[in-house]
Order: structure tokens, then sequence, then C-alpha cells
């Protein structure tokens, strides 16, 4: 079997993929799982820039420092580095399935995919609202890396 490699995308990759990679990261080293991880955005408006200061103060308050991640754009070769690539939203999910090589073997899926009774549903972007917005963006993907891990765990 192949090892796990997860990558997180959204639009801008400043503030929901990250704080997804972020909880994730947490989540997996926690159930001791090494797991390669990342986060793209589909667009290319934030490549080289740290995430929003509010996801920052977000994960702050986890002790978790993401102040070091960087905004990249997804491309063509994440299909092939990525096992399991989840989008924040639907809109970001249609321009992955566009981009996506022919015979790709990623598993392509929103993120809430993973969580009981949330599938289908998209992550709210928090971008344009209050800092409130990032707490609940942040509840939301933990509960998906907390699914996420236990899922990976049952495929070890």
């Amino acid at each position: 079997m192949t090892e796990p490699a997860v990558l997180f995308v959204c639009l801008g990759n400043i503030c929901r993929s990250p704080l997804a990679e972020a909880a994730f990261r947490h989540e997996a080293a926690l159930a001791g799982l090494n797991v390669l991880t990342d986060s793209a955005g589909t667009a290319d408006y934030h490549v080289g820039e740290a995430p929003d200061p509010r996801a920052i103060r977000t994960a702050a308050r986890f002790d978790i420092d993401i102040s070091g991640y960087r905004g990249r754009q997804v491309s063509a070769a994440d299909f092939a580095r990525f096992t399991h690539i989840f989008a924040a939203d639907h809109a970001n999910l249609g321009k992955l399935e566009r981009i996506a090589p022919a015979g790709h073997g990623a598993r392509l899926a929103l993120l809430l995919d993973l969580v009981p009774g949330r599938a289908g549903e998209a992550l709210a972007d928090p971008w344009y609202g209050e800092e409130e917005g990032f707490h609940a963006t942040w509840a939301d993907v933990t509960a998906a890396a907390r699914a996420l891990v236990e899922e990976l765990k049952g495929e070890r």
C-alpha cells in the first residue's frame, strides 16, 4: 500500500486550506501517523504569502504556529504526489477535476465529506467575515482531520 499523502485545497491558500493542513498535522501527530501533508490554492492570488493573520491567530489558540506556511497554487504534479486531495468547496473541487491529469490515482473529494452527516457540504469561507468565522472553520477542519486520521489508521 502506498503511504498516504494529503493535500488540502481552497481558493487562495491563506485561510481554509492552511487551517486544514495544521489541524490534520496536529491530529496525525497525536495518533502517531507519519503522513506527507500540504495545502494549496486553485488560484495564484497569494503565492508566497503567509496565511491570513486571523488564521494564524486561530491556530495559535491551539498552540499551533502556521506563520511559516506560504501560499502556493495547486499543480498537475500534485495529483501524482498526493494520494488524497480534499477541496474546501464545490467550486474548488470542480477546478481540481478540470486540471487533474487523466488516470491520476488521487482520491478527490470535499473535505467535509469526511465528517459523518456533512457529506456534500462546503467548508464556509471565513475571508469576508470576522474572527469568529475562523473559529468555526477551525472546528470544521478539526472534525475532518480527526475523521481522516481514523480512516487512515484503519488502512494500515
